[in-house]
């Protein structure tokens, strides 16, 4: 009875797990597409490093680990790191890639030493706020796959409501201001929809590892289309299979499922490397033997046309 107990009881667990990271994969998928084609990638590891300032914090004013208050607090840090960088590439000299190592630096520096101070408070409800670093997704309940759900289903409403203009955002900039969509607003509002995929996933995947969420299905899916709607769609579902068999795979063995779940949306991105048709390494090197040999055809056939029009040429210079 007590083995039924604790079959059930573990199989359980695994649902919520499973659904958490589902949901997480999703929505990180699809909208981590818009980071990969801005060229903004490090974005998403910005964001989830400047969040943990923000999640020490709420924890400072509230001495509660309520996910809802921690989510919120990681949201409005990330999304002022966010900000940051914006501000310095419009108003300074300074590049994206140097905006963003400044401010990840920063942030995170600054999250660590807030978690420090929290733990040598003596505060016994502290326990757990270094899972966000680099997760723990065995501790998902049921509370935090709704917060993940809603927040998430949120975001990817706010993407479709406003999915021309992103796309224009996006492939365009230049046609949209011209047309006199807010180029300032929409790119806040893409940030906000980046941070929000990212804070949720904090407490599954952590700080370290959630910009590879964000990036890795969106990567992969790249590799097999062409068409924004469809790789949208690819990328979540991208997202959702590596968190479910990330989780599958990790919970039976014993070890940590937000790395897992990496590893596998990494071999993801590695098989539509590979085999991808039109992009994949396999279907390029196809192509380029069957231009070689195209090319052979033709020079070989270049070569015996010229090589008969020189007969005749010697032939009827014998013949005259």
């Amino acid at each position: 009875m007590e083995h039924f107990y604790f079959l059930t009881r573990f199989d359980y667990t695994l649902m919520i797990v499973t659904s958490g990271a589902a949901l997480l994969g999703t929505v990180s998928g699809a909208l981590g597409t818009y980071a990969v084609l801005r060229r903004q990638s490090l974005l998403g590891d910005v964001i989830s490093h400047a969040a943990l300032p923000g999640i020490a914090i709420a924890f400072l004013l509230t001495g509660s680990k309520t996910p809802l208050l921690l989510v919120l607090g990681a949201a409005i840090a990330g999304w002022l790191g966010a900000l940051i960088i914006l501000s310095i590439v419009r108003l300074t000299r300074i590049k994206y890639d140097s905006a963003f190592g400044l401010v990840l630096s920063t942030f995170f520096g600054f999250g660590m030493v807030l978690l420090s101070l929290i733990q040598r408070s003596g505060n016994a409800n502290q326990a757990g706020l270094d899972d966000f670093i680099f997760g723990q997704a065995a501790t998902i309940l049921k509370r935090d796959v709704l917060t993940i759900g809603i927040l998430g289903g949120i975001a990817l409403i706010i993407m479709l409501i406003f999915w021309k203009e992103l796309k224009l955002l996006i492939f365009d900039e230049g046609f949209a201001a011209s047309i006199g969509l807010p180029i300032r607003a929409l790119d806040i509002l893409l940030t906000s929809l980046l941070v929000i995929a990212i804070v949720i996933g904090l407490q599954a995947v952590g700080a370290v590892l959630m910009s590879a969420m964000l990036v890795a299905p969106a990567v992969a899916a790249r590799q097999w289309t062409d068409r924004l709607n469809l790789m949208v769609i690819l990328a979540a579902c991208f997202g959702a299979f590596a968190g479910v068999s990330g989780t599958i795979i990790s919970s039976p063995i014993r070890i940590p499922t937000g790395p897992t779940i990496i590893l596998c949306a990494t071999v993801m991105v590695g098989i539509s490397i590979a085999f991808a048709p039109n992009r994949g390494l396999l279907w390029n090197s196809i192509k380029q033997r069957r231009n070689r040999r195209s090319l052979k055809i033709a020079t070989g056939s270049l070569i015996g046309a010229t090589a008969a029009k020189n007969r005749m040429k010697e032939n009827d210079t014998r013949r005259s």
